[in-house]
């Protein structure tokens, strides 16, 4: 199975203090036949504006992997822990019996762009738990970086979910080429810049905000495209 959702076919919300784009089901957005891929349960696209923010409210069995693409965003919950987090920062929440929680642009101008995914975790009932890291640019250029697992990957951090998350800059010119393991599912989204997916004999042409969703056993060619920007690039492998 391969379907390509266009940046298009998401759903915008834009409060004016926040802009989303919900790429599944999630608050004001109900779409029974768009509600999760696997365990993917939310991908939302965020930016923020000066001063805003999601003021503190709880969560329980999720697992929140929180992408800064742009400026800084706060974050605060009921652990104790304090971070601004600048672009190129993850941080996961393991939500787990239950914890509240805050982000915020703390920043008197300049918006902050971030992802927000949610993973429905292997075991309910968990110890809440929080953890952030600072991935350079360097470190993602012309490569698939792994930023978060469940498979205790060297360099990621934790999820309690069979699932991995990476992310890249491609270069205009550069290839990855991403083996899609047996029966999994593989969520590609661009950031943004332009890429082609070649899978087999199909291309596909992507640009920014649009996502491939695959399932099932692919090899994955992925090569930046377009006028010498980065592709940034964000791949979330499932079971």
């Amino acid at each position: 199975m391969i379907k390509v959702v266009s940046s298009a076919e998401r759903h915008t919300s834009n409060k004016g203090w926040i802009h989303s784009e919900f790429s599944f089901a999630f608050k004001d957005y109900d779409d029974p036949a768009n509600a999760h891929f696997g365990s993917l349960l939310a991908h939302n696209d965020n930016q923020l504006e000066p001063n805003q923010g999601l003021h503190e409210h709880p969560h329980h069995d999720l697992e929140i992997v929180t992408y800064v693409v742009e400026g800084t965003l706060h974050h605060q919950d009921s652990l104790g822990n304090h971070a601004d987090l600048q672009a190129g920062s993850v941080q996961v929440m393991s939500a787990g019996t239950g914890i509240q929680h805050s982000e915020t642009n703390p920043l008197e101008d300049g918006s902050v762009r971030f992802l927000q995914v949610w993973l429905l975790p292997q075991q309910a009932g968990l110890q809440p738990a929080w953890d952030a890291k600072h991935y350079p640019r360097e470190f993602r250029l012309n490569r698939l970086l792994p930023i978060v697992s469940g498979r205790g990957e060297e360099g990621t951090l934790t999820v309690n979910e069979d699932a991995a998350m990476y992310v890249s800059a491609l270069e205009t010119g550069q290839e990855l080429h991403y083996p899609q393991p047996n029966e999994r599912r593989t969520h590609l989204y661009v950031l943004s810049g332009h890429a082609e997916l070649d899978i087999g004999e199909e291309r596909f042409r992507l640009g920014p905000g649009d996502a491939a969703r695959i399932r099932g056993s692919h090899d994955l060619r992925i090569r930046g495209t377009g006028s010498g920007e980065d592709a940034e690039l964000v791949l979330i492998d499932l079971p």
